[in-house]
């Protein structure tokens, strides 16, 4: 998900003691995400504390250098933390952050939002910290994300959308399973310049067959 739905000017200014940090249950996602539980990380609600650390983690330009200006402050990653659990009480929105087993602190994101009613069709992306890159993170926490999308949201079909000219997220995205079905020409611009995009696809029937005969299903507290 290149380009992020979220909007930083629209947003209010407020402190990080006013931002929201919901109890997290799990038999309804839209009052709180629940926990879910891989081999190298777990994936749980974004809080407000988590504002710092999120912001160290996403503002390099390593990570950076492919989605949409991440907010250029950790006030303003709190602002973001804030109008994510919004979305996600509307039924429009989820984002988990990413947290390595043995810690509590917020690596990456995974973000998943709704292209059509009910999230029959959504989109979702990611943003990893450079120093977890190449260690097992990302595969494992994707296919935490995917199993949620398609299992809880209820999500048919699954689109993702990467610049041809990002090399890593492209090979990550195909080493998942993932289809690509063609290229959106200059669809994403990136400091001044538009970016041609790779639409990538996985379809909730095709995944769950893979997941049997290749992957565990996650867990979820």
């Amino acid at each position: 998900m290149e380009k992020m739905p979220y909007q930083s000017h629209l947003e209010p200014t407020l402190p990080l003691s006013m931002l929201q940090t919901p109890a997290v249950v799990t038999n309804n996602w839209r009052t709180g995400l629940p926990c879910l539980t891989g081999t190298h990380v777990s994936l749980r609600e974004m809080r407000a504390s988590d504002a710092p650390a999120l912001f160290a983690a996403l503002s390099s330009e390593q990570v950076s250098k492919f989605i949409s200006p991440p907010p250029a402050t950790v006030e303003g990653f709190g602002r973001f933390i804030n109008w994510a659990i919004r979305q996600r009480e509307a039924g429009q929105y989820v984002c988990f952050a990413i947290v390595p087993h043995g810690s509590d602190t917020a690596i990456g994101i995974f973000q998943v939002r709704s292209l059509e009613p009910a999230f029959g069709t959504a989109e979702w992306g990611f943003a990893l910290a450079s120093e977890f890159w190449g260690a097992g993170f990302f595969v494992d926490g994707a296919k935490l994300v995917i199993n949620f999308a398609f299992e809880v949201l209820g999500v048919h079909r699954l689109e993702a959308r990467a610049a041809l000219k990002n090399g890593r997220g492209n090979g990550a995205l195909r080493k998942l399973g993932a289809v690509q079905e063609g290229i959106l020409r200059r669809s994403f611009q990136r400091n001044g310049e538009y970016l041609d995009q790779a639409l990538w696809t996985i379809l909730q029937d095709e995944w769950m067959m893979q997941t049997k005969t290749v992957w565990g299903s996650p867990v979820i507290h």
